[in-house]
């Protein structure tokens, strides 16, 4: 482990010499996410991916700059006891959104009172409507749509050319797919979709976000 936590070190520095956005950054960026995936916290739970997937994009925003959260430090604990840390904070706040959802809907099935009363509304409906989709999302969605380059149509899965880097950033975009469907989907697992998702398209999506400012 002495080793490996050297490693991932040296790579945050080499990549935190480098401005956001440039291929050396990234370069060292995507190294450290192949080192450190397999030794992240995992656990059986529905939303494991959702929340795991927030983590890289905390791991992207935050390495070298504090853009959404504190910036790592080095000093304060290893890279991946702060990428754990978060990822067991995200199942807990996801886990406590589950029990929310699971007892408003039994409240609102148990109910006494027949149709046409007030009290059999169900609560979920006296939320707000969503708001609009956010500026930021419009334009993450029309860059993956038009993908000038073409280059996350290139990047797909070996011998799945169906699944590429275009379709997965899609498909996870709010509101999205969840990882069980799109392995359904695609007869592929959901592990290898995720792992390609995490190597290869996560890292291009935080390029085109510091790219235009907003990581």
């Amino acid at each position: 482990m002495d080793d490996l936590r050297k490693q991932l070190h040296q790579l945050v520095t080499q990549a935190c010499q480098h401005p956001p956005g440039s291929p050396v950054r990234q370069k060292n960026l995507t190294r450290i996410v192949i080192l450190v995936r397999s030794k992240l916290w995992k656990e059986s739970t529905p939303y494991y991916q959702d929340a795991l997937q927030q983590t890289w994009m905390y791991f992207c925003q935050n390495i070298c700059e504090a853009n959404t959260g504190e910036a790592y430090d080095p000093d304060r604990s290893s890279l991946i006891t702060w990428l754990n840390f978060y990822l067991k904070r995200q199942l807990q706040q996801f886990y406590l959104d589950r029990q929310k959802h699971q007892a408003r809907t039994v409240s609102a099935s148990s109910n006494p009172f027949g149709t046409g009363s007030e009290e059999m509304i169900d609560p979920i409906d006296r939320l707000a409507a969503p708001e609009d989709i956010p500026p930021l999302l419009e334009e993450v969605r029309k860059w993956i749509e038009k993908d000038a380059s073409r280059e996350l149509r290139r990047v797909h899965i070996a011998n799945h050319p169906e699944v590429n880097c275009q379709i997965l950033l899609l498909r996870r975009l709010p509101p999205e797919t969840s990882w069980k469907e799109l392995s359904q989907e695609f007869n592929l697992p959901v592990s290898t979709l995720s792992n390609f998702y995490q190597r290869q398209c996560l890292p291009r999506l935080c390029r085109f976000g510091q790219a235009e400012g907003y990581l």
